[in-house]
């Protein structure tokens, strides 16, 4: 049995995600540093570490501070690695769904958080910056992005920043209806960074938290955190009947998110109110979830209110017009160059109550432009025949991210239709 058929089936045989309804099948959970493979708590299997260009394996200060084993192991990236180091992931073109663990928790005994930059093929997605704030120093993070593949390995790549080594705790990569989260109007030039995926009326849930399951591999972040003192006062409600309309594609958004939601208490002059942190000068899409769970509400018109997005009136919602009751219901709005570093979302009261189950937020990052193919193959082959050493960082596209040097001793400029990057000096 190849290998790659065989690590895949191994993964597949205890992942509790998979239906035998839902068509993609590829997935990856990778234990970064583990050296053996894992079961968690959710009868997850995690991959012992494997698919990285270089680094070494440490573990954090405090294991018993960490719930899942996959997150008391590290990855690092020492300067002696490279100032580029990768993940390259084997996987069928098509979309995916990657979250990494990042945590630093003083594994290195020198109180130092590094500083560093992630990308996913070619595109730079994230950057952190030392000192990070202790509670995420500490505990970690997890962060989870939609991408496409379309060369047949997944390039997960770090950029040191001075001297620090870039650091990762564990990899989880799940295909998903390459036409989900409106594919067809946005299209596959743009990398989905979650900025905030919120369940109204619950606390957070999901894989990796609870064992809820969501297809794609979503965990969904109470909303509480996010909702603004502005807000009118809120009461919890859940659903007595079952929710349809959940679970189909594309998006397979799973029925647990519609059977809660949070209202305002009543009173007139109702508003729900989020404050979303974001990064300025870049698009959003949000997508607002809703059903119509309160038994009280029989009919169009009994509920109603407006969608206002940093003071923009863009929608009036009325769930039961739309889908009736207790079926799931989805509206998204794209927010356009934002120009500030908060994102305020509204629901305003027109007849009734205001009501949600959830809301997603999300960067629409633009793909880098990254190096022809053929080249790429080319200077892969040519640093296995040179033998080119780790402290080079010739890993993951020769060129991209434009924002990040390119391989040392490579000079790259774009193609003349500027729709790639060509290696034009060696």
């Amino acid at each position: 049995m190849p290998l790659l058929l065989f690590f895949l089936l191994l993964s597949f045989l205890h992942h509790p995600l998979l239906s035998s309804s839902y068509p993609f099948d590829v997935s990856y959970y990778i234990d970064c540093g583990g050296s053996t493979n894992i079961t968690d708590s959710f009868n997850t299997t995690w991959l012992a570490d494997r698919y990285y260009t270089g680094g070494s394996v440490a573990l954090v200060s405090e294991p018993l501070h960490f719930s899942h084993p996959q997150e008391k192991t590290l990855r690092y990236f020492p300067l002696s690695s490279g100032k580029k180091n990768c993940y390259t992931v084997p996987l069928p073109n098509g979309r995916y769904y990657f979250r990494t663990f990042t945590v630093y928790d003083n594994f290195d005994g020198k109180s130092h958080s590094p500083s560093f930059e992630v990308s996913v093929e070619g595109t730079w997605v994230n950057s952190w910056r030392s000192p990070w704030q202790e509670p995420l120093a500490r505990d970690g993070a997890y962060s989870d992005l939609f991408a496409y593949v379309t060369d047949g390995h997944a390039d997960l790549c770090f950029y040191s920043i001075a001297t620090d080594p870039p650091v990762i705790g564990s990899l989880q990569i799940n295909q998903i209806d390459p036409q989900s989260y409106d594919a067809a109007s946005i299209g596959q030039d743009y990398i989905l960074v979650n900025y905030g995926r919120l369940t109204s009326g619950s606390q957070q849930w999901g894989p990796g938290f609870t064992n809820d399951t969501d297809l794609f591999g979503r965990s969904w972040q109470s909303d509480s955190e996010f909702q603004s003192t502005s807000s009118s006062p809120l009461k919890k409600i859940s659903a007595i009947k079952p929710i349809t309309g959940a679970d189909t594609a594309p998006n397979y958004f799973p029925a647990k998110l519609y059977e809660t939601a949070v209202t305002t208490s009543g009173g007139g002059n109702e508003v729900v109110d989020y404050a979303l942190p974001v990064d300025a000068k870049l698009d959003y899409l949000l997508v607002f979830h809703f059903a119509e769970i309160d038994t009280s509400v029989t009919k169009a018109g009994q509920r109603m209110f407006d969608v206002v997005v940093n003071g923009k009136n863009v929608n009036r919602i009325d769930i039961f017009k739309e889908v009736g009751s207790f079926v799931a219901y989805t509206w998204q709005y794209t927010v356009k160059n934002l120009s500030y570093t908060m994102l305020t979302v509204k629901l305003v009261s027109a007849i009734g109550s205001p009501l949600i189950c959830g809301l997603e937020n999300y960067a629409l990052v633009p793909a880098d432009l990254s190096t022809v193919p053929d080249q790429v193959v080319a200077m892969r082959a040519l640093k296995e025949s040179l033998r080119v050493p780790d402290r080079m960082g010739w890993n993951g596209d020769p060129c991209a991210p434009t924002s990040w040097d390119a391989w040392e001793g490579v000079t790259c400029h774009p193609s003349k239709d500027e729709k790639a990057l060509v290696i034009s000096q060696m």
